[in-house]
């Protein structure tokens, strides 16, 4: 019992602690800092704020491929359903339900899968072409379903899920269309952010947009560099094995 306690203690220390470059720690902590700000400016939501804090965490852990990345990720989607639902954003609230779900799926995969890997060229062109099409279809029915901007919204819902299932299988692509999603969301939040200001949108509130919009800003940027991270295999059994 003592040396599975003290396995497990090396693990998560490993998991948590090792192989941080300068420049991470650094951008990490601006990252972090950048929710506190967005809560303190409109704080009327502790959940808003979870979200921001545990999916900055997330997508960290994430770049560095470790595999504890899936618990701070399985806190964020939960809170980020709520938000998503108290925002109308269907398309959004329908991709954390699925996220949701996706966490302990990914803990065990990357338990199974150590390496990144990438698709042939030619394969990868297929994904993102038929990633276009589910976004073009995805628009037109969250469109009839009366969901806000479904034109951003439905990169949310389909162009997610493609990316979130390439990541937990381990793909380098996840991260192109993470990047996608990402400046695709910092856009629609930012939307309801001013039509929240100008009374122009009585829908959710005000500092569960803003935490959204700073959230996806810091998964921008982590996605960016994250691709650098993944290409280079850097990201290849950092942190160690369970």
């Amino acid at each position: 019992m003592a040396a599975a306690t003290t396995n497990n203690s090396s693990w998560l220390y490993r998991q948590l602690f090792t192989n941080w470059k300068p420049f991470e720690v650094t951008y990490v902590t601006a990252l972090l800092l950048l929710q506190v700000i967005a809560y303190v400016i409109a704080p009327d939501t502790v959940i808003g704020m979870i979200s921001g804090v545990a999916g900055v965490i997330c997508l960290v852990y994430g770049m560095k491929g470790r595999k504890i990345s899936f618990i701070f990720g399985f806190i964020q989607c939960v809170a980020m359903t709520y938000i998503a639902w108290i925002s109308h954003a269907y398309g959004s609230f329908a991709m954390d339900i699925i996220y949701v779900i996706s966490q302990p799926i990914g803990w065990v995969l990357w338990g199974q899968q150590d390496a990144t890997r990438s698709f042939q060229p030619s394969t990868r062109k297929k994904i993102f072409f038929g990633a276009f099409i589910a976004w073009a279809i995805g628009w037109v029915v969250l469109a009839q379903l009366g969901g806000q901007l479904p034109y951003l919204d439905s990169i949310n819902f389909v162009i997610s899920l493609i990316a979130q299932i390439l990541y937990i299988c381990k793909y380098t692509e996840n991260w192109s269309l993470w990047i996608f999603v990402n400046i695709a969301n910092f856009c629609y939040w930012s939307i309801l952010t001013f039509q929240t200001l100008t009374g122009d949108n009585t829908i959710g509130s005000l500092g569960a947009n803003l935490s959204q919009v700073a959230l996806q800003a810091a998964l921008l940027f982590n996605a960016v560099y994250a691709t650098k991270v993944w290409s280079s295999g850097e990201a290849d059994n950092e942190g160690g094995t369970e």
